[in-house]
Order: C-alpha cells, then structure tokens, then sequence
C-alpha cells in the first residue's frame, strides 16, 4: 500500500514537471506594432541580426530562457552566451537586455513602441501583443 501511494506521488510529481517544462512561449510586441512575426524573424533579432526590434529577455536563471533559446534559436544557452561574447568582445553587438519577470517584459514592451520579448503565454493580456507562440 506504501509502495502504491510512493508510485503515485513520483507520477504525479512527474507529469507536474513536464507540464511545466512543456509551458507555451509567447513572443510579445507593443500593441502598436504588427502582430505576425516568423520564427525566423524572432531568432535573427534575438541575435541581433535584425535591427527593427529592441530585443529583452528574461533572467539566465529563468527556465523560460533556456526553452526559448532551444524553440526560437535552435540553440542552447551556452551556444547563445559564447554567441553574444564573442559579439561582444569584437565590438559588433549588445546582448538583449534582462528582465526579472514576465511583469516587468510586460511592462518594458508596452512602454517602448520597439521592444519585443517573450513571457509564458499564462502570463499574456492586453497589455501587450502576440506576435508569435511557440
């Protein structure tokens, strides 16, 4: 019976994990600016390839980091840290600047008619627009 209620709780714990891993990313932009943006959009200006937009990002220490690296950039965040550093270090490029939290992207992009950065869908409203989910 012991064993029967430990399996359940590691199943349950399981399928919370993956349902948190598998959260939807949302690509947001001022409500003034157009709503459709392509994969391909997002990832050359996320790596500053693209200078339309303001690029911002969450935390490194966010998890919504790393799977937006690996959905939009097809790369992992080390490849996207020795990516900017060496930008960086050869004068051609400034990392997206970061943001503690889906509020505070929020609240930067709907401020700024440029910006575009990315939060967890659950954390979208009217504040700002869907340009693309991923």
């Amino acid at each position: 019976m012991m064993i029967s209620n430990f399996l359940k709780a590691v199943v349950i714990a399981s399928l919370l994990v993956c349902s948190v891993a598998q959260a939807e990313i949302v690509v947001v932009v001022n409500n003034t600016n157009a709503a459709a943006l392509t994969k391909n959009d997002v990832s050359r200006i996320f790596l500053g390839k693209m200078k339309k937009y303001t690029p911002v990002n969450v935390s490194s220490s966010n998890a919504l980091r790393a799977d937006f690296n690996k959905k939009a950039l097809n790369k992992s965040s080390s490849q996207v840290k020795a990516y900017w550093s060496k930008l960086v270090f050869s004068g051609k490029g400034t990392p997206p600047k970061e943001f503690g939290s889906d509020a505070e992207i929020k609240a930067f992009v709907a401020s700024n008619p440029n910006a575009i950065g990315y939060i967890d869908s659950a954390s979208l409203d009217g504040t700002v627009k869907a340009a693309l989910t991923l």
